[in-house]
């Protein structure tokens, strides 16, 4: 069988990020990006990991990047977060145990130990924060900088564990209903914008619904669990909190349904969405995240129609010319490669009714990554070289590889390197 094109931009990325002593990255990605998931040596471990874990490259360029990555002390406490400093490092570093029993086990345990500190100390906050009656900050809970990242990563290691059922209390707790200044609002209510930072633009703040830093991880972290076994009080009236905002929010359009970004006092005022331009479906916000945590929520919850309805949004949002457009670059966090990865994640727990239109629409989206006869190598080097991107994991060539793995072989990744983005 003929390989997919795709995967010789795999082995060509692979392979000009094969030594972070050589590589030409910049200072960034190995000084102030040192410690980060999303842009440095620990996302870029990642790729290596998974290639090593399918016997398609050597476990030494793994070594390699965990070893750049750890060269100075790793960062824990307050000014670290899921996809920095420990818990980013501690991530990588566990998809490689997986596969090299016995390795990196006493730097995992000693890892544990101060993330079950931090996620302790950031609960106690939250639930004070909660009992005064006052707004969350998104990083206090989202999934690149708060508890839901947390759980992502504990569900994984140590599902059975206290802080585990700790985080998942806090998560049902999140979508209990909060009154600020006599109005009554979600819990996950924030009074900033989506940078997380205050915007005028959005007086009174906003409920954000993506993936990355709004409900929709609370929702797929609750979801996961739930069909992992590891289910608290609450939990399922959680889910379906979560999932009725989502319906009330949800539009119908031409190219299917699709849910806001977020939504602002003014919209919960007025009860309506004001009308915008169609978006991308990306994982980080839109359909292409959404669709795949309400998939996971109606798996947990036994319900057939929902998962149906879920997965069909996602296959129109993958064949609709709008939503495509709206896509402008190559990235796992919101372009193309990210769709195609979502796209298999989706399929292969989708209704048998369903599958196949979610597998006949990867090719295009593997297409717009790697048009026909184009150079590999040249390709991977322009992408490298791209300031937007560069080699990390979120935005750039590194995720693009990883992402483009799964969709190419019609196979789950073996090392759950996308564990972190709480899609499987």
């Amino acid at each position: 069988m003929t390989a997919h094109p795709a995967l010789g931009l795999v082995d060509a990325i692979a392979a000009q990020l094969a030594d972070p002593d050589t590589v030409v990255l910049g200072s960034r990605t190995l000084s102030s990006d040192r410690q980060h998931l999303a842009y440095g040596p620990p996302g870029i471990a990642l790729l290596h990991i998974e290639r090593a874990a399918n016997g398609c490259g050597p476990w030494r360029r793994a070594h390699d990047w965990l070893a750049t990555a750890s060269r100075q002390p790793l960062t824990s406490g307050p000014d670290s977060h899921p996809f920095y400093g420990v818990p980013a490092f501690a991530h990588a570093l566990t998809c490689a145990a997986d596969h090299l029993p016995g390795s990196y086990q006493r730097a995992l345990d000693a890892m544990d130990g101060r993330i079950a500190v931090d996620v302790g100390r950031r609960l106690d906050a939250a639930h004070r924060r909660i009992d005064a009656g006052r707004l969350p900050h998104l990083a206090e809970y989202d999934v690149i900088r708060g508890l839901t990242g947390y759980g992502a990563y504990l569900l994984r290691r140590i599902p059975g564990s206290s802080t585990m059922r700790a985080v998942l209390d806090y998560c049902v707790r999140l979508t209990e209903p909060i009154t600020h200044h006599g109005e009554t609002l979600p819990g996950w209510w924030t009074k900033t914008g989506p940078s997380g930072s205050p915007d005028d633009r959005f007086p009174g703040g906003h409920a954000n619904t993506g993936m990355a830093h709004g409900i929709g991880g609370v929702l797929a972290l609750l979801a996961l669990a739930a069909r992992n076994g590891s289910v608290t009080d609450g939990h399922h009236a959680a889910l379906r909190t979560i999932l009725t905002w989502l319906d009330r929010w949800k539009k119908r359009a031409d190219g299917g349904p699709v849910w806001p970004y977020w939504v602002t006092q003014d919209e919960l005022r007025r009860g309506h969405l004001t009308p915008s331009a169609p978006r991308r479906p990306s994982w980080c916000y839109g359909t292409a995240g959404l669709a795949r945590a309400q998939q996971l929520a109606a798996l947990a919850l036994g319900d057939a129609s929902r998962q149906i309805d879920a997965e069909s949004a996602l296959v129109a949002a993958l064949t609709n010319p709008e939503q495509l457009k709206a896509t402008t670059d190559n990235g796992l966090c919101h372009g193309f490669a990210g769709l195609a990865h979502a796209a298999a994640r989706t399929a292969d727990d989708a209704h048998p009714s369903i599958a196949g239109n979610l597998r006949a629409a990867i090719p295009a989206l593997l297409a717009a990554v790697t048009p026909p006869d184009t150079d590999p190598e040249l390709t991977a080097t322009v992408l490298i070289q791209d300031e937007k991107g560069g080699p990390g994991l979120l935005d750039g060539v590194a995720g693009i590889a990883l992402a483009l793995l799964s969709p190419s072989t019609a196979a789950p990744p073996r090392s759950a390197w996308d564990a972190c983005l709480l899609i499987a």
